[in-house]
């Protein structure tokens, strides 16, 4: 299957997708071990970040989507460790995890997969993308003049050593889009994922491939990772990492058998709308997911009420994706 130059640009009617303003975003530390942190926003499912420390040098996951942000991550970072931050790395090329680039010192040596690089080409359209899920703040968007892309890239693996720390860099395949790349601490078995993989019954996006594809590059990261235990998605908890492997390769296997007999019986996408499963038309969200929302000092319910709405949004973009992949 070709995957797609572009993400798709077609939304379905009504749909709102995640709230990716800066506005109120405040990250808070989550450590794992001594020198290696989690950076998880306030308010889901805003951009999280992450924070390596070895011996000898810093790294950070991820950029933000503004310079404001990208500086808010540096101070979080400088506060963290007295190690030098001398290394970025972009999960995806998506604005909201790499517009923040260019507020990093030069000498900061910016990582991520070749295909991530490549997609980093259109300032303007990625902007303007991006500028839908601003939620009235697509102004703030200004401060980004200059789109930097990464010094260094890698086709499947890379490691860098931090000093008595090693931290793997790994490409699965596409998923999200072409180019997702997965950061994992062997020592504390801990990933960071991006978009490429969020909390079980979450709902992910299909932005530039399709079921298939996503589906193989799951089970590459499952078969590679097997000691795997704690995911920090791009959005939204923290959580059990082969339990979100799993629960989005049933989805995604649901989805592409029912899209493709949708497609293979003529049916209409407004008639494919109404024949695939929707995991989240209960009104319900998985228990865990529901657990680890409550984490958030975010009234529960608002929480709840939020993310089943982000995800019944995601999974109608998800069908109209395939939809027209397979038609």
């Amino acid at each position: 299957m070709t995957i797609p130059e572009r993400e798709i640009a077609e939304r379905p009617d009504g749909y709102g997708g995640p709230n990716l303003s800066p506005v109120g975003l405040e990250l808070a530390p989550h450590a794992f071990a001594d020198g290696v942190w989690a950076l998880m926003a306030n308010i889901p499912p805003k951009d999280n970040n992450g924070l390596v420390a070895g011996r000898d040098a810093a790294l950070v996951v991820d950029a933000g989507i503004t310079p404001d942000m990208s500086h808010q991550i540096q101070r979080l970072a400088a506060g963290l460790t007295d190690r030098p931050v001398r290394y970025l790395v972009n999960t995806t090329y998506h604005g909201d995890h790499t517009f923040g680039n260019a507020a990093f010192p030069a000498e900061v040596v910016i990582l991520s997969s070749r295909r991530n690089r490549s997609e980093m080409s259109d300032l303007a359209y990625e902007k303007e993308v991006r500028s839908a899920n601003m939620y009235g703040d697509a102004a703030l968007l200004d401060a980004v003049q200059r789109w930097r892309r990464p010094d260094v890239v890698f086709d499947e693996y890379a490691e860098i050593d931090l000093g008595g720390r090693i931290v793997q860099l790994h490409h699965f395949g596409p998923g999200n889009g072409p180019g997702d790349t997965v950061l994992y601490v062997p020592d504390t078995r801990t990933a960071w994922t991006g978009n490429f993989l969020c909390h079980a019954g979450l709902a992910h996006m299909l932005l530039q491939g399709g079921p298939e594809p996503y589906a193989r590059s799951l089970r590459r990261m499952r078969e590679t990772l097997p000691g795997l235990d704690t995911i920090v998605p791009g959005h939204g908890p923290m959580g059990d990492g082969h339990a979100a492997i799993d629960a989005l390769l049933g989805y995604l296997e649901v989805l592409h058998e029912e899209v493709a007999a949708a497609v293979a019986a003529g049916r209409t996408l407004e008639e494919t709308y109404t024949t695939c499963t929707d995991r989240w038309a209960s009104g319900e969200l998985d228990p865990s997911l529901t657990a680890a929302l409550g984490r958030y000092q975010v009234p529960p319910d608002l929480a709840k009420a939020g993310i089943l709405a982000l995800c019944r949004d995601l999974h109608r973009l998800n069908v109209l994706a395939t939809y027209r992949l397979y038609s």
